[in-house]
Parts: C-alpha cells; structure tokens; sequence
C-alpha cells in the first residue's frame, strides 16, 4: 500500500457482520478513498472472555490497515448484535486508531444499513445476512423493526438459516433411510463444505463454529439449487419469510417501498422472486448491493455543526 492519506479529514465507517467486518474510509465531499475486509464479529461475543479476545484482535487487524491507508478523525461502527452498551468497544477503537473518544459513535450495524438505501421515512429495508431483519427509520430518527432476534430465536431466511434447513433437511433423511444424502447433490455440496459425511463433522461445524462462519454453508444450498428440488425449495421459503418481515413493517406502518439487501439476498435468484410473488401486486420491491460501510464512512467524515 503506498503513503497513507493525511492531507484531508477522513470519516471510518465501519460495519461489522457475522460473515466479515467491512471498513471504508471517506472524505468530507463524500468519496470513498480505501476500503477493505476483516474477520466477522458480532457485539454478543464481548459476553465471553474468547469472543473479547477474538474482537480485540480483530479491531487490531482493522486499525493496522487503516492506518496504512489514512488517519480517521471520526469513527461511525455498526455492529451486529449492538444493544447500546460499547463503552469497552469504543474505548478499544479510540486507543487503537488514535481518535478522541467522543468522536467514536457506534449503532446497530443495520441501522447504518438502512441509511445507506434510505432517508429516513422513506421505506424499509429488508436485510439478509447471516440472519435476518426489517428496518424502518421514521421522519422523527426512530427506529422500528421486525425480526432480527436472533439465529437461535428466528432469523428465517438468513444464511444461517438457510445452512440450518439444509442440514436439518439432511439428516432427517439419512434417519428414515440411510444413504439417502448419495443421491443428494445439495448433501454432496454441504458434506464437501463441513469435511465429510461422517455425523461428526456435521456436529462439529454446527456446534462449534461461530455463526457467520456457518452462515457461508448457504453458499452450498444456493450452488446446488439448479440440481437439487429440495435446495430450491428452501431458498424460496427463504424469500418467503423475507416477505413475511416486509409485511410486518407495511401493517404497522402503511405501505412505502421496500429494498432487499445482504450477502444471504445476493446467493440466488429464487430469493428475490419468491419475495416478490409472496408480496401484493403493485408493491415496488428492488433488490441492492449493500454497502454501509460507506453509508457510516460518509457520516463520519461529514463537518460537524
């Protein structure tokens, strides 16, 4: 990487998922002068002593490469998982990045999400990454959702779920007639994944590792699907409980339109489509390639009043 930038005031944006933690950093007039990738993290894994560790270091990978490409003044994060309590991730970012405490703002990673497809009031996002939530930001800031609970609650249509259907559709096979996943091609492409189809390594991938990381077995589902009906069958329940998140916010709400984002909406076309047929006629639906790390870079580098 050549000279870092140190001639402007740059914004870091920050949006830390399950599957990898994305960072960009941006001027005042709103141009994106490096970005890049680091592991998945998650706010929950600060409950263990492991997952502080595991988050510690990653900040400490993020912050060496920023800094190789340009001093931020001001950090806008959002996290997966965030509840609102990140004075020790905050504290942690400041030290390393050498910025000012109070100039570190962190939020839930899908709120930054949402301001990168709307201006608040103007519709809902319906976000598919490894789990899964609707969003709405009214006129007045507030923030409204449906879903997001979590991957041992719900989080239906997400990558981690999707993985989770398969494996559960899987094995239910392999109990009432053993063999069965040979003539599988979806079996075949999640037994390639785990490392065999031995019980073990199902066990062992799904218990022991973090969720983002079993999130990526739906890549597995979605590269199966034009041969495997019951691969195709789950990527458009998929869709179907995205729609179902929509509807939710249109209920309470009134009707607005809707974009669909995240890694899980971009793995098959079926997604979108079964969303689409499972939401009424003349309801305007687009389908867009999230980048809030973007979104959070520009609002950390805007002036401030």
């Amino acid at each position: 990487m050549g000279k870092p930038d140190t001639d402007r005031t740059l914004g870091l944006g920050i949006d830390a998922g399950g599957t990898e933690t994305r960072w960009a950093l941006s001027d005042p007039a709103g141009e994106i002068v490096a970005e890049s990738t680091v592991a998945g993290l998650s706010a929950l894994m600060m409950a263990k002593p492991a997952g502080r560790e595991q988050v510690h270091a990653t900040f400490s990978q993020l912050a060496q490469e920023v800094l190789e490409a340009g001093k931020p003044l001001r950090i806008c994060a959002g996290l997966t998982g965030f509840g609102g309590d990140g004075n020790v991730l905050m504290d942690w970012l400041s030290t390393l990045l050498g910025v000012h405490l109070d100039a570190v703002t962190l939020c839930n990673d899908i709120e930054v999400a949402y301001l990168d497809a709307f201006e608040p009031g103007q519709g809902y996002l319906v976000y598919a990454g490894t789990g899964s939530i609707a969003a709405f930001i009214d006129e007045q800031g507030e923030f409204h959702r449906a879903g997001g609970r979590g991957v041992m609650l719900d989080d239906a249509g997400g990558g981690f779920w999707i993985a989770r259907e398969a494996m559960r559709r899987i094995w239910r096979g392999e109990d009432e007639q053993p063999g069965t996943w040979q003539d599988s091609p979806m079996a075949h492409a999640v037994f390639d994944h785990v490392g065999g189809s031995d019980w073990s390594f199902s066990r062992n991938f799904m218990y022991t590792q973090e969720r983002g990381e079993i999130g990526k077995l739906a890549l597995a589902v979605a590269m199966s699907a034009g041969a495997d009906p019951a691969a195709r069958h789950i990527l458009l329940q998929a869709g179907r409980e995205l729609a179902r998140l929509a509807l939710a916010l249109v209920t309470r709400f009134g009707e607005r339109p809707i974009v669909l984002s995240g890694r899980a909406a971009e793995l098959h076309p079926l997604i979108f489509e079964a969303m689409r047929a499972d939401l009424p006629p003349g309801f305007h639906l687009q389908k867009r390639t999230a980048r809030p790390h973007h979104a959070a870079a520009r609002m950390a580098a805007r002036p401030r009043n």
